[in-house]
């Protein structure tokens, strides 16, 4: 029987710096209905390596938590990462002429993929001297990686651990007020070693999530002034009704949205604006604007805001099917100051991958922008490049719309980011590239084997090396130089130059490639994957 819980202390593993906006709200929901038990937040992102685990003991020793709940943000290789990128490694693998970029990209993979094995090494090796240390305290285990990987999780996790998939919240609480079974999503490994699932009935109720309680925070969380200087994460809904073929966000959160009430919303950034001095705001939502309904909450969040007075800069991932010109109105008088949305060219594309809306509706959106006055906002584009059914037509299709893009808003404005469809286990592209060979059905998502690695980065033939050559010569004009360009446009460039050099000489496709180094250089931007 689970003893009674008057402390708990939340673990957020190594990653980069970037806020930790679960494990606050997770705090925070459950302070509110259990403002008795004493709660302790350690982020080890602000930790040098070397003295996490004894900034671990120390914690335990003090607090001697009955809870120790460890937030992992990151787990699998290939993943975006300020610190290391497994793009540039791939492409120069693959496609470069050059022996030494090669092997040195053969150096640089297994750097990278030491650092992640040992990074889960270290992970679980925490957890461990939690169990050493306090073998009576109940271990619980959640975050975006382990949503996603959590029957890969739950076998390394010590005995008497609970992996929580998805919201957290409602699974914390019922553990602190002593339930053996969490409520939501979850796998718990029990003293004897053995695994049981336990599946979600209801969803959380999101309505009750009020503005964040943030002097509470920082009573627990001192560090929390660290992130004000960067963008602070609030939520407004949960849920995806749509089946994008790479995403799993309908299986994390469901499928029905939920909403928080715009004034909660508004009082959160407006304490974070007015009393932190907060300047920079993103909308965690999987999509922050998508549905008829999401899209009239989204208005209604904006009129609060202005209500607010609120001297903010935001933005989030943006679906615009249902933009009007006074929402988008709204937006930019608020203070969007990039509209940042997955983007392709192509209705095939669009199609394919059942990203559920119509590309002259997105285009539509980008005008009413224009239209209501957009100035220097940046436009931010996550093209899926070469993804399933793409072709020389449909690359064709993006450029063209990019160009058009350049032409409304100035081609300084358009941010084309380069990105690969990363394959995800339980998606149906994952499942329609085991189906036709391009993997294998009983492989690991979690393989630390480069090969495998570098399939999971989907970028396969013919186009692949077309994309690839393209990327790196972009690299390669950037050689460090300053320049205002972008190296995300000059991509785009060089495969609009290549394409267009097929088209008017059927016969250089079968030719060796000449490589484009003309132009002026540009600075390397960090590509998305």
């Amino acid at each position: 029987m689970p003893k009674k819980v008057e402390s708990v202390l939340y673990v957020r593993l190594p990653c980069w710096k970037i806020y930790p906006g679960g494990v606050v709200y997770v705090a925070d929901h459950v302070h509110k209905h259990r403002p008795d038990v004493r709660q302790e937040i350690l982020d080890m992102a602000l930790i040098p390596d070397a003295q996490r685990r004894r900034a671990l003991d120390e914690r335990i020793e003090r607090l001697q938590p009955d809870v120790v709940a460890f937030s992992w943000r990151n787990m699998q290789t290939f993943g975006p990462h300020p610190e290391n990128d497994a793009l540039d490694v791939v492409m120069n693998y693959d496609f470069s002429p050059s022996l030494f970029a090669k092997t040195k990209s053969i150096k640089d993979a297994v750097s990278i993929i030491w650092d992640y094995a040992a990074s889960r090494i270290n992970n679980f090796r925490f957890m461990r001297t939690v169990r050493r240390r306090l073998p009576d305290t109940r271990i619980v285990v959640g975050g975006t990686a382990v949503s996603i990987f959590a029957k890969y999780v739950i076998e390394k996790c010590p005995n008497n651990t609970t992996v929580v998939v998805g919201e957290g919240e409602d699974a914390m609480l019922s553990i602190v007020n002593g339930s053996a079974t969490p409520q939501g999503d979850f796998f718990h490994k029990d003293e004897a070693g053995a695994v049981r699932r336990g599946c979600r009935q209801t969803p959380f109720e999101l309505p009750q999530s009020t503005a964040v309680d943030f002097e509470y925070i920082e009573s627990v969380f001192p560090e929390f002034r660290d992130y004000l200087d960067d963008y602070i994460g609030v939520q407004t809904k949960r849920g995806c009704p749509y089946q994008c073929h790479f995403c799993l966000y309908n299986k994390i959160e469901g499928h029905r949205q939920r909403y928080r009430e715009p004034s909660e919303i508004a009082k959160e950034v407006e304490i974070l604006n007015k009393k932190y001095g907060a300047k920079k705001i993103w909308f965690t939502d999987a999509q922050f604007c998508s549905t008829l309904r999401s899209t009239r909450h989204v208005e209604k969040i904006m009129d609060e805001l202005l209500a607010r007075k609120t001297d903010i800069q935001w933005s989030g991932y943006l679906r615009l099917n249902h933009l009007t010109p006074e929402i988008a109105n709204k937006m930019l008088a608020t203070g969007l100051c990039s509209i940042d949305l997955s983007f392709t060219g192509s209705q095939d594309i669009i199609d394919n991958l059942t990203l559920g809306y119509k590309l002259e509706q997105q285009m539509e959106a980008f005008r009413m922008f224009k239209e209501g006055g957009h100035r220097d906002q940046k436009i931010k584009l996550y093209i899926p490049l070469n993804a399933p059914g793409e072709t020389r037509e449909t690359l064709k299709g993006t450029i063209a719309k990019i160009d058009e893009l350049y032409g409304m808003f100035g081609r300084d404005n358009v941010l084309p980011f380069i990105f690969f469809i990363g394959i995800q286990p339980g998606t149906p592209v994952e499942r329609y590239l085991i189906e036709r060979g391009y993997l294998a059905d009983d492989y690991n998502p979690l393989t630390l084997n480069p090969f495998v690695i570098k399939k999971l980065l989907y970028n396969p033939p013919p186009l692949g090396k077309l994309i690839g050559q393209a990327y790196l010569d972009a690299l390669a004009m950037s050689d460090g130089n300053a320049s205002d360009e972008y190296i995300g446009r000059r991509v785009m460039d060089l495969l609009s130059i290549q394409l267009s050099n097929e088209d008017r000489s059927p016969i250089a496709s079968n030719q060796p490639r000449q490589r484009i180094l003309t132009g002026g250089a540009v600075p390397k931007e960090p590509a998305v994957h």
